[in-house]
């Protein structure tokens, strides 16, 4: 089964509603967007809306804040990530989150071998962490669409072999990163063997470098992935173009006139 949802719930005061608007619209996810910042902070506000979400069937998900770096050459500035990555699993887990996704980080001037290590061992401590608490929400480092970022599918792959972690296969990025020259079926083949799938998709600009920026999702594309997904795996993908809401609607729609 395949569904489908928005990166971005809004503010507090809209959530449940907004939520309840998803619900009419068909979705059932939604990825709750901390990029700028954690701004579901008090914790009645946070079963509130876990309550909404659970009532109105939308699964939902956290993406922390962008400005982390597991492979940062200052100690304080990886410890700071951890946290952040840390808080949204602490808020995620008292509104029934099931993952937390996050950019893990830049190579920087260190070479890919000691980068991945880095990250490697900053995820299993943030593991370990989420262990000692009990908790069971997910955390997934991304794809990545920019050539000089951590994310490839293969280090993904790698990390998720090494650690256990989960992931978050972002299509349009790994399609950006490979400047267009694979298809949503080669991406997907990377990943065939796992049961279950988290994956943002949107339209994408690139250049030589890789991503340049997020667009709206054009029908077309929306169909080629769509057509190079099975029917027969948990797949729920978040539209993180411009117009989240508007795209993953037609999403869902495409998709109900292919099945």
């Amino acid at each position: 089964m395949i569904i489908f949802g928005p990166a971005g719930l809004g503010g507090v005061k809209e959530a449940v509603s907004n939520l309840g608007h998803f619900h009419k619209l068909g979705l059932r996810a939604c990825e709750i967007a901390f990029t700028y910042g954690i701004y579901i902070k008090n914790e009645k506000d946070a079963v509130e809306i876990g309550e909404a979400a659970k009532k109105f069937g939308i699964k939902l998900s956290i993406h922390a804040p962008y400005w982390l770096n597991l492979n940062s050459g200052e100690k304080r500035k990886i410890e700071e990530s951890k946290s952040r990555v840390l808080e949204c699993c602490r808020i995620g887990e008292i509104m029934g989150a099931e993952i937390v996704v996050f950019h893990a980080g830049f190579y920087g001037k260190l070479d890919r071998e000691t980068s991945f290590q880095n990250i490697k061992k900053a995820i299993l401590e943030m593991l370990s962490e989420i262990k000692n608490k009990k908790w069971k929400i997910k955390i997934a480092p991304e794809t990545m669409g920019k050539i000089n970022v951590f994310g490839s599918s293969e280090e993904i792959l790698r990390l998720v072999a090494e650690t256990k972690c989960s992931f978050c296969l972002d299509f349009a990025h790994l399609w950006a990163r490979e400047k267009g020259k694979i298809s949503y079926s080669e991406i997907y083949n990377k990943f065939k063997h796992f049961s279950e799938l988290h994956c943002h998709f949107s339209g994408i600009n690139f250049s030589d470098k890789g991503e340049r920026n997020h667009k709206e999702t054009p029908e077309t594309e929306m169909k080629k992935l769509l057509s190079a997904l099975p029917k027969n795996k948990n797949i729920t993908i978040i539209n993180e173009s411009p117009f989240p809401v508007k795209d993953a609607e037609k999403m869902l729609q495409v998709w109900k006139k292919l099945k």
